[in-house]
């Protein structure tokens, strides 16, 4: 099965954001199941949350033969004429793409909540992580660094480091060209166990697997492949935020 995991961002001054829940999804057998995380009583706890309308209980399991809508409203219908282009886009077969796979790499963004969805990623057997999104922040940095990204051609390599004094986030992970120019930023949800991997001198490398120009949003103009080998005893995603909580 797949795993994607919800966060949610407290309202406020320190919009901090909490993984709240899990849905484990398998397409090919029809079978979806979502649970809240740990991660949710933290932030109940610290920023008010309550539980989503349409999962009332935390200590429940909830399962379906379908995707839940709060996740299926997430995705661009596959009737829309622009469904191609949006597929293209995302560097996805539209023979084979699933809702999953989209939403991995869209963050199921909507202007109407504080929600976005990801991806758990798993160290493969031999030692190494895997994992692609767009990049973010592009809007953010100089003319320059833009007229740099611009300038990107797939199959470029990308330097990562950490960045420990982001003004939003605190600590971030930076993704720079071969040349120094700092062009965004890593997804807020990799920080913590990207951080964690590189300060056991993890060989971190990304690279750029698609270049969208015409029509693309910000938020979808460089999607990125972060890969590399961690330590043996690493493991991401494992804190205590992501476990489910007790049925």
């Amino acid at each position: 099965m797949s795993t994607l995991f919800v966060a949610w961002q407290a309202p406020g001054p320190t919009r901090a954001w909490f993984p709240i829940g899990r849905l484990d999804a398998s397409v090919e057998e029809n079978d979806y199941v979502f649970q809240y995380t740990q991660g949710a009583l933290q932030a109940r706890e610290s920023a008010g949350f309550s539980p989503l309308l349409a999962f009332p209980e935390f200590g429940r399991r909830y399962e379906a033969s379908e995707l839940f809508p709060l996740f299926k409203n997430r995705i661009l219908e596959p009737s829309r004429k622009d469904f191609a282009e949006y597929l293209n886009w995302l560097d996805l077969d539209p023979a084979h793409a699933d809702p999953i796979e989209i939403l991995s790499l869209t963050g199921g963004e909507r202007q109407t909540d504080s929600l976005e969805v990801f991806p758990q990623v798993r160290k493969m057997v031999d030692g190494t992580i895997s994992c692609r999104f767009f990049l973010h922040g592009l809007r953010h940095v100089s003319d320059a660094a833009r007229a740099r990204a611009d300038a990107l051609t797939e199959g470029d390599t990308l330097q990562v480091a950490i960045e420990v004094n982001n003004p939003a986030t605190g600590y971030a992970v930076q993704l720079q060209t071969e040349d120094c120019h700092l062009i965004g930023w890593a997804p807020r949800y990799l920080v913590n166990d990207l951080r964690a991997a590189l300060l056991e001198h993890s060989t971190i490398t990304a690279t750029v697997r698609r270049i969208n120009r015409v029509g693309a949003p910000f938020a979808r103009r460089v999607l990125i492949e972060l890969q590399g080998g961690v330590p043996a005893g690493f493991e991401p995603m494992t804190s205590r935020e992501y476990s489910v909580l007790p049925v």
